[in-house]
């Protein structure tokens, strides 16, 4: 017969397992190492990645959840990584300034933010210093991330759960790869009320003090200092500035006075018609929650109508959320052979028509086109570091129209997002480019040379849709 204790204990151990089985059967969490917490963890950490901010995070209140469950406190910890593919100066400016608000936030909840930079900010080592019980992550669906926690989580001697915190319906959901928003859109409505409501925020009941000589970066100063081999070359920029206060702010006035003519104005560049979000969304410096609670309210408030909701929603929601759809389950969401079979037999049967004119990345880099207004987009985005929707795939078509063949436009398309864009390396700027030179998402359209039956975009056509001497005057004068 077993002891009371024993029987306590086993209850006890019985409970726990139901509790975490339940958290674990959430659909926006994926459970990549099994098992119990460590019992003699000293704390549950958070390794903090693509989801960065302190409230509104679906990875925190869990990490929050479990801490208190089992009396223990959390430490969120950040790993400033100098190699981060394709990351440069300004991208890191804008991460370096969303730090001090991520701070401020988990400081608010009782909660440990710890910054390490290399060499010293190996995940696994910060994990036994603290005596970790168990390990969160976030999701990031792009390849070289998804490889790091894959590799990870064999690695790992203790449980290590992801959390899929930068949607607002869980990926999971969906199980393949939607080729047209129009099939994916019917479930993700019936989805959406499930978790269109407030998160709760909970705060962490126990203290984590840090250890005396412990190593920790100071959020204020620049996390980028002495790093060799970093490409300084593209400046920081004044347009955006980063961290959850920035784009609280900008929500706020996108909200009050821009949402209500959203419908009528997201497509005119010359006018501040959209939300300008996408820098925000892509370091996770504010939840896609946040931002559709608050489009919610505005409706309520009779600040704007459902018809401005369900367009902004569209975008919001609809195709960002196919994006992060096409990266989780096409390989090869950043080269041509995403393409779709009638798009890569076209492109392929059009690859050596004549291009004139034809440009180099460089001179496309410079603006130095015939086209001003694809010159201003492309310095727009070099200028400001965000470029006009509608003109991104106006751009990006061009690029297809000018580069010596289909691959290498592609190419040429992702390194100029990439390098300029504060929401580059990114779903969306993938998807976007995919569509626009790949045809991903779309159809055929009438046959014409360089494209072949991929959807062409003129400059004609697309200038006479806004002001576009405007739009042209306004970058010029940036």
């Amino acid at each position: 017969m077993p002891t009371k204790a024993k029987q306590a204990a086993q209850e006890e151990k019985s409970e726990l397992a139901g509790f975490l089985k339940k958290l674990a059967d959430d659909p926006r969490v994926t459970v990549r190492r099994e098992g119990a917490p460590l019992p003699d963890g000293k704390c549950i950490v958070y390794w903090m990645q693509r989801a960065q901010r302190g409230i509104d995070n679906p990875a925190v209140d869990l990490a929050v959840t479990i801490a208190n469950e089992l009396g223990l406190p959390l430490v969120v910890y950040f790993s400033a990584i100098s190699n981060f593919p394709s990351a440069n100066l300004r991208h890191y400016h804008f991460l370096n300034q969303g730090l001090i608000d991520i701070e401020e936030d988990l400081a608010e909840r009782n909660i440990a933010f710890i910054v390490r930079r290399p060499p010293g900010n190996q995940l696994e080592a910060l994990l036994k210093e603290v005596g970790a019980a168990m390990v969160i992550g976030d999701e990031n669906p792009c390849r070289e991330p998804e490889r790091w926690r894959a590799v990870l989580a064999k690695r790992l001697s203790l449980p290590f759960w992801t959390v899929d915190a930068d949607v607002v319906v869980p990926s999971s959901i969906f199980p393949k790869h939607f080729y047209m928003l129009h099939n994916m859109r019917p479930k993700l409505n019936a989805e959406l009320p499930h978790y269109l409501h407030p998160l709760e925020n909970p705060k962490a009941q126990h203290h984590w003090t840090k250890p005396r000589g412990f190593e920790h970066f100071h959020v204020k100063e620049d996390v980028t200092h002495g790093w060799k081999n970093f490409d300084r070359t593209v400046k920081p920029v004044d347009s955006f500035t980063g961290g959850t206060r920035a784009a609280l702010k900008r929500l706020k006035q996108f909200t009050q006075y821009q949402l209500a003519g959203y419908e009528t104005q997201r497509n005119h560049p010359e006018v501040d018609g959209t939300s300008q979000m996408s820098p925000y969304l892509h370091f996770g410096h504010i939840s896609p929650l946040t931002i559709a609670l608050a489009v919610e309210e505005a409706v309520k408030a009779n600040r704007a109508t459902v018809a401005a909701r369900d367009s902004y929603f569209n975008e919001l929601i609809g195709w960002r959320e196919l994006s992060v759809n096409f990266v989780k389950f096409v390989p090869n969401y950043d080269s041509i052979e995403c393409a779709p079979e009638w798009a890569q037999k076209t492109l392929k049967e059009h690859s050596r028509d004549p291009r004139d004119p034809q440009y180099t990345l460089e001179q496309l880099e410079r603006g130095e086109t015939y086209d001003e207004l694809w010159n201003a987009g492309q310095l727009q985005m070099v200028k400001m570091g965000w470029m006009h929707n509608y003109l991104r795939m106006y751009w990006a078509k061009k690029i297809l129209e000018w580069a010596p063949n289909p691959a290498k436009a592609w190419d040429w398309a992702v390194i100029l997002n990439d390098k300029y864009e504060l929401d580059g390396r990114d779903p969306n700027g993938y998807s976007g480019i995919a569509w626009a030179i790949g045809g991903v998402h779309d159809r055929p359209w009438f046959e014409r040379p360089i494209f072949g039956t991929i959807r062409y975009m003129s400059g004609a056509s697309t200038g006479k849709k806004f002001n576009s001497k405007r739009y042209i005057a306004q970058v010029d004068a940036l």
